[in-house]
């Protein structure tokens, strides 16, 4: 799916797809509400369904055997279903399903209806063309897209786009990473990258703004892989950013395979989606990661009841949603559980802003051509705030992207 690069920056605005899993605590109870970051909002069909009566259909990119984004969603899954007490055979998986095979996706969506599912939801972005035409055609059915951007414009009551702020969680992953760097000496982090979309931006942007509140210097190294998920190229780029020089990287790709090129050169890593002190316990410091559960269990315990369920909805670390994995204290540098702990605080109570000024930034509109953003102190960029998926899309001084 690898494209002309001009027209993948024309699209960052809008392509947002996560890549999340985790060895995750368990999470606490769903809330009673959503934090919508949009005025739409849909209801959910019909006036509630019995809880025994459920059938819940999911499409997944890939399995859970990817110890990524798939596996960790897999997991909010199961959570929900402890949650509200319902039985596993209620869940219809779909696996290994491309998300740029029309046909395919339209094929999973068509076997979880003729199983009975009440509610589908669908994990990766490239599922949400055929996610919107089968909740056109099926109007008593409710259709969820993971990291979307059409429910709000669709105005349909049956289409809704979750996500959470994990750029909060990547800030905290940042500030670990740059007091490594300080302990060390070096001011040089790496990054291994998907797609030069806006949710990539907005949580490599994040990471370097944590790693900067705690060591100014610090530059950041970025090489896009053009794939979600190649634990071979992981590997490659990872290498390549050590070689260049990076001693601590980072990533938002699916596999281990950054965090164990990192073990063998004797760097540092901030994995994302799952604990990977266990691929890598002399190296991987930290994880970020979204505790999907949240959101499922929210939307689903919605259906039960009848509830008006809002076409966005994001959350982060004050409600749970995105999450840190147990800090590796035998690797990490003296006093990062104490400073992640302060700036949690700060963004819970609101008084830190991952994106606040003074911060300027250049980046690509849909029509190709350079928008630049410039925010004063005292402001901030208010991410996620009008959909649920990231719309930070510039580069900042200090981030430098080499590929």
């Amino acid at each position: 799916m690898k494209k002309v690069f001009a027209l993948l920056l024309s699209l960052v605005m809008l392509l947002a797809l996560a890549a999340c899993g985790t060895t995750a605590p368990a999470t606490s109870a769903s809330p009673s509400a959503s934090a919508s970051p949009s005025a739409s909002a849909s209801p959910a069909a019909g006036k509630g369904i019995a809880k025994d009566k459920l059938k819940i259909g999911f499409i997944h990119l890939s399995s859970p055997s990817d110890m990524g984004y798939t596996y960790n969603h897999d997991l909010g899954t199961w959570k929900m279903v402890e949650n509200l007490g319902l039985s596993k055979d209620q869940i219809i998986n779909k696996y290994d399903v491309s998300d740029t095979d029309a046909s395919a996706t339209s094929t999973a969506i068509n076997e979880c209806i003729e199983a009975g599912c009440q509610a589908i939801f669908a994990t990766s972005f490239g599922f949400g063309d055929s996610m919107l035409e089968a909740a056109k055609a099926h109007p008593d059915i409710q259709f969820f897209h993971a990291t979307g951007t059409g429910a709000a414009t669709a105005n349909l009551p049956n289409f809704h786009n979750y996500f959470a702020s994990i750029y909060e969680a990547r800030y905290l992953g940042g500030i670990a990473a740059g007091l490594k760097l300080k302990q060390i000496g070096s001011t040089k982090l790496g990054y291994v990258g998907a797609y030069p979309y806006a949710e990539v931006i907005s949580g490599f942007t994040a990471f370097y703004l944590g790693a900067k509140s705690v060591c100014p210097d610090v530059t950041m190294d970025v090489i896009y892989m053009n794939e979600w998920a190649d634990s071979v190229k992981e590997a490659q780029i990872a290498q390549t950013l050590i070689e260049k020089g990076d001693k601590v990287i980072s990533q938002h790709t699916d596999s281990t395979a950054p965090a164990t090129a990192a073990e063998k050169a004797g760097i540092f890593q901030v994995g994302y989606n799952t604990d990977m002190t266990s691929a890598a316990p002399n190296a991987s410091i930290i994880s970020p990661y979204i505790d999907w559960s949240v959101y499922l269990t929210y939307a689903v315990q919605s259906i039960i009841d009848g509830k008006t369920i809002p076409a966005d909805w994001c959350q982060g670390l004050k409600d749970g949603a995105v999450r840190m994995t147990a800090l590796n204290a035998a690797i990490a540098a003296p006093g990062t559980q104490d400073a992640i702990d302060k700036a949690t605080k700060g963004i819970e109570d609101g008084t830190l802003h991952v994106f606040a000024g003074p911060l300027s930034g250049s980046g690509v509109d849909f029509n190709g051509k350079t928008v630049t953003v410039d925010i004063p102190a005292g402001d901030w960029f208010k991410e996620s705030d009008t959909q649920s998926a990231p719309s930070w899309n510039y580069i900042i001084p200090g981030i430098n992207i080499i590929g």
